[in-house]
C-alpha cells in the first residue's frame, strides 16, 4: 500500500458506498482527507469507522450544489490546513426518467452538483498544488458513458463533462507536476441501483456484459484510486481508467 502520510486530499461525496472504503483507506495509511458530503447518516456512519485510524478525518456536511456555499466551505478548510495536494470529485446525483421529461433546472442542478462542484475544487486547491509542483486530480466518470443507458442524460452528459475536464486540466498542469485522470466505475451495488425495480435481473445482466463474472465491490475503486493517486504515479495524465470487470474495452 503506498504511502500518504502527510498528504491532504479532499473528497466529495466520500461518504457514500463507493467513496467510505476510500476514506478509510487514506486515513489507513496516514492521510488528512476532507470530506465534502451532504447525507448526515451516511457521515455518521463514516466517522464510525474512521475511530483510531491514524490520519486525520474532517468533514464538512455541504451542499455542493449550492455553489456560494462550497466555495465559503472550501475557504475556511484551506484557512485550517497547510494546502491540499489531491483532489477526487465524486460527488454525484443521478435522477432517472426520461429525456423529454427533464426540465432545463433539473438539468442545470445535475451539472452544478456533478461538474460545477469539481471546477469549484480544483480552482480553489490549484494555487497550492502549483507552489508545491505536485498534485493529483482523480475525476470520477461512470461506465454509463459507454452508451446504451436511458434515462440518466443529464448524468451521463456531466460524466462526460468531467472526461473533458480531466483531459483538458491534464494538459494545462502538467508542467506543474500535477496529473489528471479519471476513474470510470462500472455498476457497482450501492445506493445508486436502488432505482431499479428487479434488482436481481440487473445485477444477472451485468455479470453477463462483464469478462469477469462477479460484481464489483467498493475496494475494487478505492485500489484504482490509490494508485492514481499515488507519488508512482506521476507519468499518467489525461486517462480514464474503466474499473468495470472488463465490461467496456477500449
Amino acid at each position: 500500500m503506498a504511502d500518504f502520510l502527510g498528504r491532504t486530499i479532499l473528497y466529495t461525496g466520500a461518504a457514500g458506498g463507493l467513496g467510505s472504503p476510500t476514506t478509510i483507506s487514506f486515513l489507513e495509511s496516514g492521510a488528512t482527507v476532507i470530506v465534502l458530503d451532504y447525507d448526515q447518516s451516511k457521515i455518521d456512519d463514516l466517522q464510525s469507522k474512521a475511530v483510531d485510524k491514524p490520519g486525520k478525518l474532517i468533514i464538512k456536511r455541504t451542499d455542493l450544489g449550492d455553489s456560494e456555499a462550497l466555495d465559503s466551505t472550501l475557504d475556511e478548510v484551506l484557512g485550517s490546513v497547510e494546502g491540499i495536494d489531491t483532489v477526487i470529485n465524486n460527488a454525484a446525483i443521478y435522477p432517472a426518467k426520461p429525456f423529454s421529461e427533464f426540465t432545463l433546472a433539473e438539468f442545470q442542478k445535475v451539472e452544478r452538483v456533478n461538474v460545477e462542484s469539481a471546477v469549484i475544487c480544483v480552482q480553489k486547491c490549484l494555487p497550492f498544488m502549483k507552489e508545491k509542483n505536485f498534485g493529483r486530480i482523480i475525476n470520477i466518470s461512470s461506465v454509463t458513458l459507454g452508451g446504451g443507458w436511458a434515462l440518466l442524460a443529464p448524468y451521463v452528459a456531466s460524466k462526460g463533462a468531467l472526461i473533458g475536464l480531466t483531459r483538458a486540466w491534464a494538459r494545462e498542469f502538467g508542467e506543474f507536476g500535477i496529473t489528471s485522470n479519471a476513474v470510470a466505475p462500472g455498476a457497482f451495488p450501492t445506493d445508486a441501483e436502488k432505482i431499479h425495480p428487479d434488482p436481481e435481473g440487473y445485477s444477472r445482466g451485468i455479470i453477463e456484459r462483464q469478462a469477469i463474472k462477479r460484481r464489483g465491490i467498493p475496494f475494487d475503486i478505492a485500489h484504482s484510486i490509490f494508485f492514481l493517486a499515488a507519488k508512482e504515479s506521476g507519468f499518467i495524465t489525461g486517462q480514464t481508467l474503466n474499473v468495470d470487470g472488463g465490461w467496456i474495452m477500449n
